[in-house]
């Protein structure tokens, strides 16, 4: 898909609802582990109750708004892929697929942590008044964001070009396009990041889900109706074209409303506070991309493209499971950082138990509606893709389990457990590629499919833990139902 694909993110901070001059109040460092800020409330700007406040009344709200737009942009991504499976036929679609994931995996982590960052250091910094500190995130951000994608795409077109390079035959012209991607991928990732930061949720993810999305699609019609070969290195290309146009309207919306609050001055730059705290959200932004697609990665390397493009398939319908939990998340994680920075365990305790439920239902919802039309779903791929209805309902049994567990993951990305977190997921990353190993020669795409399902709620489970041990907040869905919370 040339946007909105399966990745770690999906289950991060994605942003809050209605618009606000300031992001929630965050710690502009990590918290104890017991949870408690020592900054008391009467302290704080008024800013920050007027913003906690919000917190409680909101996030239902925010989390129906972006799940609209996820919904839509879900739609658009269904009908971009089938209409590049239509077209390219089953051998193209695995080499795009392959290539695309590669994309997404490293523009994620082309950011180095700062797009997430920017939801954790741009509304405090703003909520304590201190702008010159918000201009040089900003552009601070900006420079290395674009400093290494464009290194990651000049590697990439140096590793094509090497005359022994093992990367050949059909993916040799697909990966010098995706090379050109991938720095345009990674500033709208940032530009993300930043809108997210101040709440303005539309301007976050409708360029990035919606119009690169529907560009995708019209690029890919026009191309083959002006007589284009229907291949992987086409699709790439109107990937490209997309990416590019949907990222510029995406950063010129955005400075229009920075500059409204955000008046020009001079800048301060917190380089090592900055990157102290991002770079460990990088690493779990990197563990978690290639956690959410190791399956694909190796299949890719085990199997025919043809096998690759069933089993893409079946994880595109699966995203629409995964837009319950983004949803959610956007709507609450942020929320998370504002109850913690005014020391107010109650709403934070309430707040977990509430997305906690939300989420196990929704998720169970949609995904019981979703293997129940999927032969439908799958059959406007093509014939040959009946063959994917096993592995989408395996993914979506174990993307249902896992949410019994919570929002770990939101606790300890938002509140202080990056490190924490990244461990845990290049621990079940290594699973999941143990799994993959181990059950795709004889099982094929289910083998793939049974060892994501298996990681995933592992995953799930081990993130709940580690929210207990480090925040003493259980998350599970079981849990708010016992009210068990640790002072």
């Amino acid at each position: 898909m040339a946007a909105g694909l399966r990745t770690s993110r999906e289950v991060g901070a994605a942003g809050g609802g209605a618009d606000a001059r300031f992001g929630p109040v965050v710690p502009p460092r990590s918290p104890s582990r017991t949870g408690a800020v020592s900054t008391a409330p009467a302290r704080l700007p008024r800013l920050a109750l007027d913003r906690l406040r919000s917190v409680r009344a909101g996030p239902a709200r925010a989390a129906l708004d972006v799940f609209a737009i996820r919904i839509l942009a879900a739609g658009l991504a269904y009908g971009a892929q089938v209409l590049m499976a239509r077209l390219m036929g089953g051998a193209e679609y695995g080499v795009f697929a392959t290539v695309w994931v590669w994309v997404a995996i490293l523009g994620h982590a082309a950011t180095l942590g700062l797009s997430q960052g920017a939801c954790r250091f741009l509304p405090a910094a703003q909520a304590r008044g201190e702008l010159a500190e918000t201009r040089g995130f900003l552009v601070a951000a900006s420079a290395v964001t674009a400093f290494v994608g464009l290194s990651l795409a000049v590697l990439g077109l140096g590793l094509v070009a090497l005359a022994d390079s093992p990367i050949g035959g059909a993916y040799a012209l697909p990966i010098l396009i995706a090379a050109l991607v991938l720095p345009l991928f990674a500033l709208q990732d940032l530009c993300e990041g930043i809108a997210r930061s101040q709440n303005w949720a539309v301007l976050a993810i409708g360029p990035t889900y919606l119009l690169r999305q529907g560009l995708v699609m019209g690029a890919m019609i026009v191309a083959i109706l002006a007589g284009a070969p229907a291949e992987a290195w086409v699709a790439l290309a109107c990937t490209l074209v997309a990416t590019g146009l949907s990222a510029f309207v995406q950063a010129v919306l955005l400075l229009r409303r920075l500059r409204g609050v955000v008046p020009p001055g001079p800048r301060r730059f917190r380089w090592r506070a900055w990157l102290g705290a991002c770079l460990p959200i990088a690493a779990t932004d990197l563990a978690g991309a290639a956690f959410g697609f190791i399956d694909v990665v190796i299949l890719a390397v085990l199997m025919p493209p043809e096998a690759v493009g069933l089993y893409f398939a079946a994880t595109r319908i699966q995203q629409f499971v995964l837009f319950v939990h983004f949803a959610a998340s956007a709507a609450t994680a942020q929320r998370f950082s504002a109850a913690h920075a005014l020391g107010d365990r109650a709403a934070l305790a309430g707040l977990v138990g509430t997305q906690a439920r939300a989420t196990f239902a929704a998720t169970s919802v949609v995904g019981l509606g979703l293997v129940t039309v999927g032969p439908l779903l799958l059959g406007l791929f093509g014939p040959d893709f009946a063959a994917s209805l096993t592995p989408l309902a395996i993914l979506v049994a174990g993307s249902v389990a896992a949410s019994l567990f919570g929002p770990g993951e939101d606790l300890l990305t938002m509140l202080g457990g990056e490190r924490l977190c990244a461990a845990i997921t290049l621990g079940m990353l290594a699973v999941a590629a143990g799994a993959s190993f181990l059950l795709i020669p004889p099982l094929g795409v289910a083998g793939a499919a049974l060892a994501m399902a298996a990681a995933t709620v592992l995953r799930g489970f081990a993130l709940a833990l580690a929210a207990r041990a480090v925040h003493g907040l259980a998350t599970p869905v079981w849990a708010g139902l016992r009210g068990t919370t640790r002072s």
